[in-house]
């Protein structure tokens, strides 16, 4: 049969019919749909012909795992187009839809789902075949398997172009769900890293996040794209994309920059002497917050920061704040110490920006209009004992900084202020708690049983009008 290569192959939505019965079919039937998808290569459009009748809108590919092989084979289909990368596009632009957002929820987990377990499969069967004697010489070099994989991964490509799937994308890759042959092939890190700037690149948290492994034991693309590491083929480049956007927004944290420092520091002081302003800024934090106790390596980070002017400018910044916080953290001032109400972020930071509050231990904020933004003039009083922030804005975002640093503090007054159980979780590294208001919060009851394991010292918590109560 003679197939013409300049037909457009139509997209599996376009007559949409009632999917969840004819995946039924598929799965009863398996067996003969394997042996049909076996033969989408030598004829590729016999399978788009087939499959113009499927919509996959609706279909939960878990309960019918054959309708997730017929989408490989379509996509595969596509690929033997003249045109196919437009063919793919194509296809990916149709199953979003014309509108700005997807109007179907299944769409984007259904495809990318496909697609990388597609990826997976093309380096497993060549990892069967390399290990096989009969397939191969023993000591033969792995071939990368683009040919078989490449229409795959470009449809993940189109899909990170969509704003609405990005974040929904960038949780599917975490963690990584790919076999690990794959990060030998340049094709493969190079492309799979153009999907990874729009996700470490993009505004919002719970996406530019997901580049950060899912804990602290396991690696994450952030790790693999490691400058230091062999595949990285950019010189650095995403990974200095990563350090900038997550510094400059929700990971401006110790634990994220301790890390940096345990694992990553010869990146940082490489990618610093090249004048890259996110690894300096990475520096300059080490520095700040007394992560650096050998000499040499406090010297070493001080060169590197001095050899470039960018690294001089943030380094006599650095300098300028911490004769600035020494003058804060001098013996004198107040013990005590109460803002008037309506104050700001811009109040408390002119505040502490004049005199010495080295004998501040009690600090009320109760009923002002201080935010999260705070939290980076609050860490500058490590003495602080006693922290009041009732009816505040104060929420997540500040309370996972101030656990970190002010770990002095016996008591914290959180009452009527929107943390969650994202924030309160970090409450378990203030070991010296001994009263605790989570009055009106959103508590959670399976939070509240992890405070107080992990807060022997906890004498006083209130928890009235939360879940929890």
């Amino acid at each position: 049969m003679c197939y013409k290569k300049n037909r457009l192959p139509v997209p599996v939505k376009s007559v949409p019919v009632k999917s969840s019965l004819m995946s039924q079919c598929f799965n009863k039937y398996g067996e003969s749909i394997s042996d049909f998808s076996q033969s989408a290569c030598s004829n590729p459009y016999d399978v788009v012909e087939f499959l113009t009748g499927i919509d996959y809108n609706f279909v939960d590919f878990a309960k019918y795992p054959f309708m997730r092989k017929l989408l490989h084979d379509y996509i595969k289909a596509l690929s033997y187009h003249n045109n196919a990368d437009e063919a793919l596009r194509s296809f990916v632009a149709r199953s979003h839809g014309g509108n700005l957002e997807c109007p179907h929820p299944r769409v984007m987990p259904n495809l990318a789902s496909s697609c990388l377990g597609a990826i997976v499969s093309c380096f497993e069967d060549c990892n069967v075949k390399e290990t096989d004697p009969k397939n191969c010489l023993q000591d033969e070099e792995f071939e990368d398997p683009i040919d078989s994989y490449s229409c795959y991964l470009k449809v993940l490509q189109s899909m990170s172009e969509y704003s609405d799937w990005l974040p929904g994308l960038a949780n599917m890759l975490q963690p990584i769900p790919i076999h690990v042959r794959s990060l030998n092939c340049e094709y493969f890190v190079k492309n799979m890293g153009e999907i990874l700037k729009k996700i470490a690149t993009d505004s919002r948290c719970n996406t530019h996040s997901q580049v950060i492994g899912p804990r602290v034991e396991k690696d994450g693309w952030f790790d693999i794209y490691c400058p230091v590491n062999t595949i990285c083929n950019d010189d650095g480049l995403l990974w200095s994309m990563m350090v900038d956007k997550l510094l400059n927004c929700c990971f401006r944290r110790k634990s994220f920059v301790v890390k940096l420092f345990e694992k990553q520091l010869e990146a940082c002081l490489l990618l610093a002497l090249r004048g890259n302003s996110a690894c300096q800024m990475a520096l300059c934090l080490m520095l700040e917050w007394n992560l650096v106790k050998e000499s040499d390596q406090q010297i070493q980070i001080t060169t590197t920061l001095q050899s470039t002017d960018s690294g001089k400018l943030q380094y006599n910044m650095l300098c300028k704040r911490q004769q600035h916080l020494k003058k804060i953290q001098q013996k004198g001032g107040p013990a005590k110490l109460t803002l008037p109400c309506r104050s700001t972020d811009t109040d408390l930071y002119q505040l502490f920006s004049m005199g010495s509050f080295g004998n501040l231990e009690r600090l009320t904020l109760a009923f002002t209009h201080i935010t999260s933004s705070c939290a980076e003039t609050l860490i500058k009083l490590p003495s602080l004992k006693y922290l009041n922030l009732w009816a505040t804005q104060f929420g997540d975002e500040g309370l996972i900084v101030i656990s970190e640093h002010l770990t002095n503090l016996q008591a914290l007054n959180l009452c009527e202020t929107p943390v969650t159980d994202k924030g309160i979780a970090s409450l378990i590294s203030l070991t010296n708690l001994k009263w605790l208001n989570l009055n009106s919060t959103k508590l959670s009851l399976t939070m509240l049983e992890v405070l107080r394991k992990k807060l022997p010292h906890l004498n006083e918590l209130d928890v009235r009008y939360t879940e929890a109560w």
